[in-house]
């Protein structure tokens, strides 16, 4: 059996036979200097412990003194709210720190099969580990429970082992049980160990994101005659680009071949996402009356010159795009070279469109629902945004991210 005493600023590993005979220790530190117990702890007999001598030394330079009920061994000293365990006890590079608000027992250090657990942390951790307590490394307490409450069981072991095995002999052969079904089933009812919660680690971060986008996009429409053309888009750019956070570089005035024509053609913004494929946006400044109507034509709301010029736009930047081919993903590719990471490559695979321009705000019901049928028109080519739209969702992202 094995316990933990804390005395002073040391821990005290408590080992009593089960026979309550403890000699064969004795014997075993005599003849061979040290006893290894659980697959775990090396304990060696200068880290016999001495009621007696309760002295500031650490466990290392304690003396040799037998014990008539159990025997008892320094194997960790406090340092700021932490038990430093000695290397040298568990076997491993790394130094353990475990903090003092958490209760040693010898399931702290070994699981099922007598598995060391820290050795296993140990072959995968690159610096020291902590366990507990407000270190910027630490793994929090609760996590470290519930790990070492699913590490792997004998049970478990033996259906995984089961499942492997079944997985060979299920090729050739018919099977009594699905052994691998089986092992799933039980892992789905399992508890896994949960990581660090992300989402509510950066939830913060993210409405205060949104809030400022908001605010800045705001405060653009209530000025937007102080801006040209060329400014506006590209403060609206910057938007875009933490509203769509996959598109990663942006090139105005993109040359493309027609091949139709024999010329260069200029896209005025082309998109480029992670994997490299692009795709066009135009961002026009937000004029009132520049999406539909404001009579109807046969009970129809139809969409304005300037939204329909705008669509045709893209759309026939999208035709040269895909015309162009191979050919013109490595003229792009050279073209933007220098802008672009090592080997990455433009890609051009259907590409989509996105249209920014007009507010939406002042259009009636009636207005709003033609309008909708005309975006979902040209959904599968061109996603059309109002200012008002843009608002909207951000909003909702603040909400989202605020709860």
């Amino acid at each position: 059996m094995i316990e933990f005493r804390i005395e002073d600023r040391f821990v005290v590993l408590v080992y009593e036979s089960e026979q309550g005979d403890n000699d064969w220790v004795y014997g075993k530190l005599e003849q061979d200097g040290y006893i290894y117990l659980k697959n775990t702890f090396n304990l060696t007999k200068k880290l016999l412990w001495d009621k007696s001598t309760k002295t500031s030394s650490t466990p290392q330079n304690i003396s040799f003194r037998s014990k008539n009920n159990s025997v008892e061994f320094g194997v960790a000293e406090k340092i700021n709210g932490y038990y430093k365990f000695l290397k040298d006890v568990l076997l491993i590079d790394n130094d353990l720190y475990i903090h003092e608000s958490i209760s040693l027992t010898h399931r702290t250090f070994t699981a099922h099969r007598n598995v060391s657990i820290f050795r296993k942390f140990d072959e995968l951790a690159k610096s020291d580990i902590y366990i507990g307590g407000d270190h910027e490394n630490c793994i929090p307490n609760k996590d470290f429970v519930s790990l070492i409450k699913n590490f792997p069981n004998s049970y478990e072991l033996n259906k995984y082992v089961l499942a492997r095995v079944s997985g060979v002999v299920r090729t050739y052969m018919e099977t009594k049980v699905d052994a691998e079904e089986k092992y799933h089933q039980y892992m789905d009812k399992k508890a896994s160990v949960v990581g660090q919660d992300l989402y509510n680690h950066f939830s913060e971060f993210e409405t205060y994101k949104y809030t400022a986008i908001y605010n800045k996009l705001e405060k653009m429409l209530n000025s937007e005659i102080l801006y040209n053309e060329n400014q506006w888009q590209d403060e609206i750019l910057q938007i875009i680009l933490l509203i769509y956070p996959k598109y990663i570089h942006v090139f105005k005035e993109a040359r493309i071949k027609d091949i139709y024509s024999n010329k260069n053609r200029k896209i005025d913004i082309l998109l480029v996402d992670t994997t490299g494929n692009t795709d066009i946006i135009e961002i026009k400044k937000p004029f009132d009356k520049c999406i539909v109507t404001m009579n109807t034509y046969r009970d129809n709301f139809i969409p304005l010159r300037e939204l329909s010029g705008t669509v045709m736009q893209v759309e026939k930047y999208i035709f040269y795009l895909n015309k162009c081919g191979k050919h013109g993903e490595d003229a792009l590719t050279k073209r933007y070279e220098n802008e672009l990471p090592l080997n990455f490559k433009i890609r051009i695979t259907n590409p989509n469109g996105i249209i920014i321009m007009g507010r939406s705000n002042n259009l009636t019901s009636s207005q709003k629902q033609d309008f909708e049928v005309i975006k979902r028109k040209y959904k599968h080519v061109v996603d059309i945004l109002t200012y008002d739209d843009l608002l909207i969702r951000l909003k909702s992202m603040i909400n989202h991210w605020g709860k």
